[in-house]
This record gives C-alpha cells, structure tokens and sequence, in this order.
C-alpha cells in the first residue's frame, strides 16, 4: 500500500486534517481528520510502501496496545484509507 500522491497533513487548530494539494483530489463534500495515533502513523509511512502489519508494528513500538488489537485496528485504518481515495493498494 502506498499514500496517493497529493494529499499532505496538516496540524490546524489542535486537529490533524488531510489536506488536498491537487485539483483533481479536491472533494469538499468530506473533511478527513485523524486522531493523533493515526496522524502518526501518517507521518511514519507518507511517501514509503506500507502493509498493514508494518502499521500494527508502529503501533506496538510506540504505545501499550496487544499485538492483536494494533493489527486489527492497523487493517481497518488501512482499508479506511483506501475507501476514501488516500491511499491505494
């Protein structure tokens, strides 16, 4: 999996929002905001080939969640990604 190209985030207020940099990405019908676990996960992987058990690994190196529970969520963040156009497979 990969991050698609043009999309960048941003700390705005106290929120980690994905931000647009292309015309073709803008869509202002949905505002994608991550929680702070996520947003770092972001930062860790933009512009890098990721899978799902590379995500569950940060998540395990830097916070006290079982391996399991870090895989499950890593998956279901992933495929959030790929659903709505951030990244792809």
């Amino acid at each position: 999996m990969r991050i698609n190209q043009g999309f960048d985030l941003r700390e705005m207020f106290g929120e980690h929002i994905v931000i647009a940099s292309g015309v073709e990405n803008i869509d202002f019908s949905k505002v994608i905001s991550l929680n702070e676990s996520a947003a770092y996960l972001w930062n860790e992987v933009k512009d890098k080939e990721f899978t799902p058990a590379l995500l569950a690994a940060l998540l395990t190196e830097r916070y006290d969640v079982p391996d399991a529970v870090a895989l499950a969520d890593a998956i279901e963040l992933a495929e959030h990604w790929v659903s709505v156009g951030l990244a792809s497979r």
